[in-house]
């Protein structure tokens, strides 16, 4: 069930954020819902606590690494 609710926003932000919505065909009030839910449904903990053990070390014949390395080492 949805519900009306009142926000008070910085004057120049609203023409801004209307034209950011109506850009990506939504409404506004939908950009805000769909903003929020993504704020309050984060998982918790920081950059590391999300990322961690999601990367693998390359293998030191990937010709990737071989180009860092070069450029870099």
């Amino acid at each position: 069930m949805k519900r009306k609710v009142t926000i008070t926003l910085e004057e120049d932000l609203i023409p801004r954020a209307k034209r950011y919505a109506a850009s990506r065909g939504v409404s506004l009030s939908s950009l805000i819902e769909t903003a929020l839910d993504r704020l309050t449904t984060r998982p918790p903990g920081g950059f590391v606590d999300r990322w961690q053990g999601a990367f693998r070390l390359s293998e030191l014949d990937d010709e990737r690494y071989r180009a860092l390395a070069a450029k870099y080492l």
